[in-house]
């Protein structure tokens, strides 16, 4: 039985990262070819490691034990390592990688 688009938001929702985790969701990015046609993402070999964060966790702690906030916020635009190991099954149709601070390789502007 498919669950409903109000569970399925409901279930991202209540998806808290521990630590310096963040949870970001893989965008479609449609590529061109050099003539301008539209390449889809199932003709590619490689995926688009370009997300957006969904939720963050609260930091990591330092060797004094001192909390160290997270940089990234919620809606950023990242580009990030994704790999079969940190790919997170939500019940929908998206891809939703639990990846940690120091796996994002960049913040699109």
């Amino acid at each position: 039985m498919k669950k409903g688009a109000k569970e399925q938001k409901e279930a991202r929702r209540n998806i808290q990262p521990l630590a310096d985790r963040v949870l970001v969701r893989r965008e479609e990015v449609k590529e061109k070819s050099a003539s301008g046609i539209i390449i889809p993402d199932t003709a590619k070999t490689e995926k688009s490691k370009i997300g957006v964060v969904i939720a963050v966790g609260p930091g990591r702690f330092g060797e004094e034990g001192d909390l160290i906030p997270m940089t990234l916020k919620i809606g950023a635009k990242v580009i990030f390592n994704a790999g079969w190991d940190n790919e997170v099954d939500l019940g929908d149709d998206e891809e939703y990688f639990l990846v940690k601070e120091s796996d994002i390789l960049a913040v699109i502007k």
